[in-house]
């Protein structure tokens, strides 16, 4: 039984080793997809964090919706169709969050700037989207994609060492074996 066990151990060990030496993966956003992103009044903490609540709360309901959308058309009727419960989801956000701040929200062709995050290179130019401007819209943006659905990817520079790294194996062998 040992003897499996070390074999077990080693095997995991290896595909965890794999698996954090992937970083030259290259991600690619399909050229058919519906992007979507909100833009900070400004750069200041306070507006930062108020996006940042937006774009959660806003995210979840959208993602909701778009679980079933099985193509780009589904996506898109379905997003043109709800324009007004985006709108309802964004005025309850700001009164429960007491945030006191204008907003516009539009569904179309919009440009998004030139891009390099985490080593990809993400080309300027208009991009179907969902786009959500709080007051001024002068400050940093929180982006993703929408369909398909790549909302993991976030197109703002975060601090690598806030990121946290977990791995479920590693968290079970840590469990078991220490």
């Amino acid at each position: 039984m040992k003897k499996i066990m070390t074999i077990l151990l080693v095997l995991i060990t290896i595909f965890i080793a794999s698996i954090n030496n992937q970083e030259n993966t290259q991600i690619v956003i399909p050229k058919e997809s519906i992007r979507f992103r909100v833009i900070a009044s400004s750069n200041s903490s306070k507006d930062q964090a108020e996006k940042e609540i937006v774009a959660d709360n806003l995210k979840v309901d959208v993602m909701k919706l778009l679980k079933d959308a099985n193509s780009l058309e589904d996506a898109r009727k379905t997003l043109s169709s709800n324009i007004n419960e985006f709108k309802t989801n964004i005025d309850k956000t700001l009164l429960d969050n007491k945030i006191n701040s204008s907003y516009s929200i539009d569904y179309g062709s919009h440009y998004f700037p030139e891009k390099e995050y985490r080593g990809v290179h993400y080309k300027a130019g208009q991009y179907e989207s969902l786009v959500v401007t709080l007051g001024d819209g002068a400050g940093k943006n929180f982006w993703c994609v929408l369909f398909p659905p790549l909302c993991l990817l976030e197109a703002e520079e975060i601090d690598e060492d806030e990121i946290k790294y977990t791995s479920f194996v590693k968290e079970i062998i840590d469990k078991y074996f220490s």
